[in-house]
């Protein structure tokens, strides 16, 4: 059975756990560096990036969490796109640097200014993807090794991928539709077998 971390110091961890667990995954709660042990993935949720980043710090989780990147999958949404970002802007905050994009955090304004939209999704079979984006960032720039999987309609970046890492602008966790879950789960699965 493929085994899913889910970062759990702060933000929507809950709705990916339940969501992994549907699709028949053991999904597993990380808070200490330990908890990554013997996971084949691991998604980093949306939330609010300066404390997951401040908490990650004080539980010792930022090397490790670096490691295991370089090592497995990763899946970062909304806030978690921001903490694996190589750049955020002028901000300070904790973040681990290891996906070769520069993130605007806060794109779309405030929590008001939040929206949905249907998204044609590379390697999503199916139809757009109806996505949910609250206070959302958006890639400002992506290197030579990113792949873009999706834009909105003014050619804003809110989706891509580096190797073993995705990242996604949005919440796919609030949505009834599991195919990026499966999308990442099939990426966990194969790096899992290798």
């Amino acid at each position: 059975m493929t085994t899913v971390g889910v970062l759990a110091l702060q933000g929507a961890f809950i709705e990916h756990v339940q969501r992994l667990r549907e699709l028949g995954a053991q999904a597993v709660e990380v808070r200490l560096p330990g908890d990554l042990k013997g996971l084949d993935g691991l998604i980093l949720p949306g939330g609010e990036s300066t404390t997951i980043g401040k908490l990650a710090t004080a539980f010792g989780l930022i090397e490790p969490l670096r490691q295991f990147s370089h090592d497995r999958p990763v899946w970062g949404t909304c806030a978690g796109m921001i903490f694996l970002a190589r750049d955020i802007g002028m901000d300070r905050q904790p973040i681990l640097g290891v996906m070769d994009i520069a993130v605007n955090r806060n794109a779309f304004g405030r929590q008001i200014d939040s929206f949905e939209t249907g998204l044609a999704i590379k390697g999503l079979e199916g139809g757009p993807f109806h996505a949910v984006f609250i206070r959302a960032p958006v890639i400002t720039s992506a290197g030579p090794e990113v792949e873009v999987l999706a834009t909105l309609d003014d050619g804003r970046i809110v989706a891509a991928r580096q190797g073993q890492t995705l990242v996604t602008a949005f919440h796919p966790e609030l949505t009834p539709d599991p195919r990026l879950h499966e999308y990442f789960l099939s990426t966990a699965e194969s790096a899992r077998l290798r």
